[in-house]
């Protein structure tokens, strides 16, 4: 007798011990792999059983499941931690968010208010979170958040206890930079249209800040206008901590495109933004000192509210609520602040031998604002009130010429430098990547990608 029959006479062999005793679906399934392999070899195997002639027996078998009951009151007198977390909300008390993270610990309260470093608890801004842990009777174990707005040095306060002991103690923080994009159009207002694009404000105050030279926010925008913004943001352990500096950005004001994007020279510091072409996008003067204002009378000659007779009106003023901060319109040293008659508590710049500006009728003068010292374009240098000769809350500007009041629109004022050659290849590498990525904010694409 050959192997080969050897073999299938040893398998068959075992198929019929197999249904003779009946055993369990284990085995059976053992030997459903001998016919497969017994196949495999053979390549046909003759009489090899039918598997669905096979006997098949459920075996119920009951296991012992722990007694639950037990398990819960074993948990209960096990000392427990309990950790939970909450976002300071505006008027929020010390006691109050303490409640919300399930504190009941006069001790722990008491400690946070008088320890110098602990009570800087009590000076978290609205946002930002607080994690606490505690036993199962409210006892404050630990608690920690994040203190600063990240400028300068952001840094995690953590208190814990050890025993009856309550301690407090500052560590550095590594933050996460991001980069976002948000596009928006114009409804009503820039502010509730980058609201409706969850841009924060202070993103929004530097887009007002960058086209400050080219376009009045109070008075200029038009419903249908649109701004695409590319922004950096900064995270610590999935929290926002701080909004950065715009990288880019394009506004369409009326029809006409407007696009900035930051730059530092090679080997500086300091940036600028300049537009795709790599032109300087600051302008020597501002457009406006005031952010957001309109204006009420222009350089012309108008009847004069006070004394009733026609006059030459030498500036122009601007109406804004009492207290609007007015900007310097640029660079320059503080040549007078005081008050001076009819102009009520003034201040003038002089940018060089040739340009001076005039502020008028303020409030109050901002400390920064003393004779001789230098301010940069758009540096607070006081605030709108109605002092002096004025019927109302104004600013009154005047752009002076060699001491000579002139209408600064009419002015060519000489332009800002663009970058160097040396610098140009690497802008424009950077331009065209934030190109592409307004393409791809643009209302076609969008559109596009979402059919």
């Amino acid at each position: 007798m050959s192997l080969r029959d050897k073999f299938l006479e040893a398998v068959a062999a075992k198929w019929s011990a197999l249904r003779a005793s009946r055993k369990t679906r284990v085995l059976t399934g053992m030997a459903a792999g001998f016919s497969l392999i017994a196949f495999g070899a053979a390549g046909v195997a003759p009489n090899v059983p039918d598997a669905s002639d096979l006997p098949v027996r459920v075996l119920v078998q009951e296991l012992a499941l722990p007694d639950l009951a037990t398990q819960i009151q074993s948990l209960s007198t096990q000392p427990g931690q309990f950790i939970s977390e909450e976002r300071v909300r505006p008027g929020d008390s010390l006691a109050a968010l303490l409640d919300r993270l399930g504190v009941d610990d006069p001790q722990a309260a008491s400690f946070i208010r008088s320890d110098a470093t602990a009570s800087k608890l009590m000076n978290l801004r609205p946002g930002r979170r607080m994690q606490a842990t505690v036993n199962q009777e409210g006892k404050l174990l630990s608690a920690t958040a994040l203190l600063g707005d990240g400028r300068d040095e952001l840094k995690r306060l953590l208190i814990q206890r050890q025993g009856d002991a309550l301690s407090a103690l500052q560590t550095d923080v590594r933050m996460d930079s991001r980069v976002e994009m948000r596009s928006g159009e114009i409804r009503s207002s820039l502010f509730a249209a980058t609201d409706a694009a969850q841009v924060p404000d202070a993103v929004a105050m530097q887009i007002v800040d960058i086209f400050s030279s080219d376009i009045d926010f109070a008075s200029d925008l038009r419903k249908g206008d649109r701004f695409q913004v590319i922004y950096e943001t900064f995270w610590n352990n999935g929290e926002a901590v701080r909004t950065g500096r715009i990288l880019a950005v394009e506004f369409r004001n009326a029809g006409k495109n407007y696009q900035a994007v930051w730059y530092a020279q090679h080997g500086s510091e300091q940036g600028a933004y300049y537009d795709l072409q790599g032109k300087a996008l600051k302008k020597a003067f501002l457009k406006s000192p005031l952010q957001f204002s309109r204006v009420t009378s222009g350089f012309s000659m108008r009847l004069h509210p006070i004394s009733g007779l026609w006059k030459q009106h030498k500036g122009i003023d601007f109406a804004a609520p009492v207290g609007t901060p007015i900007r310097a319109a640029s660079d320059g040293m503080v040549d007078f602040a005081g008050a001076q008659g009819g102009y009520g508590n003034m201040v003038i710049l002089r940018h060089g031998p040739v340009y001076s500006t005039v502020y008028a009728h303020m409030s109050r003068i901002a400390p920064v604002a003393k004779r001789g010292t230098i301010v940069s374009q758009g540096d607070v240098i006081g605030y709108v009130g109605t002092s002096g000769w004025s019927t109302g809350p104004h600013l009154h500007y005047e752009f002076r010429v060699n001491n000579d009041a002139r209408d600064p629109n009419t002015i060519a004022t000489p332009p800002v430098p663009a970058l160097a050659e040396a610098d140009l290849q690497t802008f424009h590498r950077m331009a065209d990547d934030m190109n592409h990525r307004f393409a791809l904010m643009s209302p076609k694409t969008v559109q596009l990608a979402a059919r």
